[in-house]
């Protein structure tokens, strides 16, 4: 885990620590704009099933590296101060915090294309593992990995 990038416990890694984190680099006075994504728990699945709870795992040192990795390419990109992604694991209630990304730039035009950017490839890149906890409308429970039930 580096200052820009990292898995944490939930409960140890806030948003505000991300905001801190920008604003603590040394390039901060460069920045002009901060953007930021925060990934929550949705409260249904896309098939329409209602999700009761999510638990989160990873593949914690290959994500670290590869958050990191992510968060410095994408901090060289013109205008770009700092780029900073950090995912939560545990398990989690609806409308909880997931994921934080957030991109310091010296210009609002310069911030948006990387966050977007910057979250597209996390979820391709980083091997971090979602259990999806649902009620189907008939009232049926059930649980499983999400990469799972995509193949179904």
């Amino acid at each position: 885990m580096s200052a820009n990038a990292g898995i944490h416990e939930k409960g140890t890694f806030t948003v505000q620590d991300a905001i801190n984190n920008i604003k603590n680099n040394a390039k901060y006075h460069k920045a002009g704009a901060i953007a930021l994504f925060i990934g929550v728990v949705r409260g249904e699945t896309l098939e329409g099933e209602k999700v009761e709870k999510l638990k989160l795992e990873a593949y914690e040192e290959k994500a670290n590296q590869v958050l990191s990795k992510i968060c410095d390419d994408l901090s060289q990109k013109p205008g770009v101060v700092n780029v900073q992604i950090h995912h939560l694991l545990g398990e989690f209630n609806v409308g909880d915090d997931l994921v934080y990304v957030a991109v310091a730039g010296s210009h609002r035009t310069d911030v948006f294309p990387v966050l977007r950017e910057a979250v597209e490839r996390y979820k391709n890149e980083a091997p971090v593992f979602k259990k999806e906890h649902v009620v189907d409308s008939k009232g049926s429970a059930a649980e499983y990995w999400v990469s799972e039930k995509h193949n179904h």
